[in-house]
């Protein structure tokens, strides 16, 4: 790790954002632990990822592919193991995780994966979405799911490259 990490109950100022931290997550990660040494980043964070992770509309197995998808697109292994058991908890067979890992786009995923897949691809390598991509995903969703999908493949590029510029698991 580049920034030394705050260990959870070194710091008694930290101890309310730790045990929300805590109770969402199941435990305070090395990811959080290094977050705290900027505390109202690691609340904002902590509040931003939760709403993507527990209050999304997005059935919880796509958003784990798009998760799984994203981390290998930007070399974030921590994150890709990391989810790996949620993944498999929120139904994703072993098979759609080996093509994941491997950024295969395989006929075992369904066709609104496979769209979802191509949109994470291309929101996360080239930033920009091509109209006829975009819309082939919007329209087999509803607007909230277009937008908690978009929200997410956003924020595991950030979760991604902050666990890689900070060699956060390395």
């Amino acid at each position: 790790m580049r920034i030394d990490p705050v260990l959870p109950g070194s710091r008694p100022e930290l101890a309310t954002l730790e045990a929300v931290i805590a109770a969402e997550r199941g435990r305070v990660s090395p990811l959080y632990q290094v977050l705290l040494n900027s505390p109202a980043m690691a609340q904002g964070w902590e509040q931003l990822l939760s709403a993507v992770r527990n209050r999304s509309s997005l059935a919880a197995d796509l958003r784990e592919m798009v998760i799984l998808r994203v981390a290998v697109l930007n070399r974030a292994l921590y994150e890709f193991d990391a989810h790996v058991p949620h993944a498999l908890k929120a139904g994703v067979r072993e098979e759609k995780i080996a093509a994941l890992r491997e950024l295969a786009i395989d006929p075992i995923f369904s066709g609104i994966e496979c769209k979802v897949l191509l949109l994470t691809d291309a929101m996360t390598r080239d930033i920009d979405v091509p109209a006829p991509l975009f819309e082939s995903v919007q329209a087999g969703l509803t607007a909230q799911a277009m937008i908690d999908l978009t929200v997410t493949i956003a924020a595991y590029n950030m979760v991604s490259r902050f666990l890689v510029a900070m060699r956060i698991g390395h």
